[in-house]
């Protein structure tokens, strides 16, 4: 892939995913609107990159803006939110766009985010440029988060990850799976994982969320996903992985125990909202990957790791 975002791992670093040295890509200030730019999605377009960016202007209020980048890590972002124009309804009532995901189907690059509509739920929409964009009917009913879709149907259907959710700074949280033949109606909803038991794995037992647009490797599905606990400081967000068969993503073949990322970095533990990595983006070139993550809820950063070792070590110290 040309200008493919990357950075070798560090010379004594033993890590298999590996923080990006001038962390953060984009700053909470990148715009003049911003008051923190996190949580956002990045997809190859052109010679170079587009994004989908969760912007938080000076009010507070939470909306997605369309970026552009050569190399996938100077961007150029928009300082006014997408305008959509209707695409399969006439509904396109929003309160709050946050947390996009984009991926390429068939035809078009489809976006999802948290949509607010009577509390949150899963906003579907699509554009062939980014340009124009159009806005379909919400995938799922209020209390919904982190949806995100599969880049190819699944035995002819689209497939949706999700986290039912309530209203609020939600207490729980499992990832679920969800079908559609149209990207419209969505059914045969299933429990696809569910937290880790406190004494296994403590840092994905309060919740968890897809993360990453999975990608397919000869080996399965491989997805970066966030998990959370408790803490005396408050919910403390970290980075794994897991595998999932190709043929049927309801299997779960690999998962992490340890975590990938967690926060450490002086940008992850301090910002609007501390001790937060929280995986949205991943770019594929080859056996490389660089994962683009929120970084405590106000910047966005770069992770890098090797396909191959991920897998790897999934197969070693999964949960």
């Amino acid at each position: 892939m040309r200008n493919f975002p990357w950075q070798e791992r560090p010379a004594g670093c033993t890590d298999v995913v590996w923080r990006y040295s001038e962390n953060p890509v984009v700053d909470r200030y990148a715009t003049p609107v911003s008051n923190s730019i996190f949580n956002s999605a990045v997809v190859p377009f052109g010679d170079g990159y587009a994004g989908v960016f969760r912007c938080d202007n000076k009010a507070v209020q939470m909306n997605i803006y369309v970026g552009f980048s050569d190399d996938g890590i100077n961007w150029r972002i928009s300082d006014t939110p997408i305008e959509f124009e209707p695409g399969n309804t006439d509904m396109i009532r929003s309160d709050y766009k946050y947390d996009p995901r984009v991926t390429w189907i068939d035809d078009r690059w489809w976006i999802t985010w948290c949509n607010g509509c009577d509390g949150p739920t899963i906003g579907i929409g699509y554009t062939f440029d980014f340009k124009k964009f159009y806005q379909c009917e919400n995938a799922f009913l209020p209390f919904n988060r982190n949806g995100v879709l599969f880049p190819k149907k699944i035995n002819g259907r689209f497939a949706l990850l999700s986290r039912p959710s309530d209203n609020g700074h939600t207490p729980f949280g499992d990832i679920f799976i969800s079908y559609s033949p149209d990207m419209k109606y969505w059914g045969e909803h299933r429990c696809l994982m569910k937290v880790a038991p406190f004494e296994q794995s403590a840092w994905q037992c309060t919740k968890i969320g897809a993360g990453s647009v999975p990608i397919l490797t000869d080996e399965g599905w491989l997805m970066f996903y966030h998990g959370v606990i408790n803490t005396c400081r408050g919910y403390r967000y970290s980075m794994g992985a897991v595998l999932l068969d190709a043929e049927n993503p309801e299997k779960v073949l690999y998962r992490s125990q340890p975590y990938l990322l967690a926060p450490a970095a002086p940008y992850e533990l301090t910002g609007d909202v501390p001790d937060v990595v929280f995986p949205c983006a991943a770019l594929q070139d080859g056996d490389r990957v660089a994962i683009y993550y929120g970084a405590a809820d106000t910047c966005v950063c770069l992770a890098f790791g090797r396909i191959s070792e991920i897998i790897a070590h999934l197969k070693e110290n999964s949960l």
